[in-house]
């Protein structure tokens, strides 16, 4: 075959001798959109964790003990303010393979990120 011949050139042209990168298990972005009008996003990567997430191990320590379902996330005890400044979240994606979509309004930001156990804590 003809082609044969220059698969090693071009693989050490374009840089894929053998080493490549792991693709991540699971891909989701996350946004948070706050009554001011104020959007923010992130996105999360697991297995390896990564993304422009702040926190992302524990993010995806906490996605992986509820299986990527974040409505079954047990939340962390928080204290929040009692004031009421409505989020919506929403997150969209992958985890192994299996679609995800989620969505919900919490009180504030702070219930947001406790309710998520820090999922929703950027």
């Amino acid at each position: 075959m003809v082609f044969s011949s220059f698969a090693p050139i071009a693989a050490a042209v374009l840089g894929l001798g053998g080493v490549t990168a792991p693709v991540p298990a699971s891909a989701l972005q996350l946004t948070m959109h706050e009554t001011t009008g104020r959007v923010s996003a992130v996105s999360l990567t697991c297995d390896p964790a990564g993304g422009t997430h702040p926190k992302a191990g524990a993010a995806c320590a906490t996605l992986t003990g509820a299986d990527g379902d974040i409505s079954r996330i047990k939340p962390r005890l928080q204290r929040c303010t009692m004031i009421y400044s409505p989020v919506d979240v929403a997150a969209f994606g992958t985890w192994h393979g299996r679609p995800v979509t989620f969505h919900a309004t919490f009180a504030n930001k702070c219930a947001a990120d406790a309710q998520t156990a820090g999922v929703f804590g950027f």
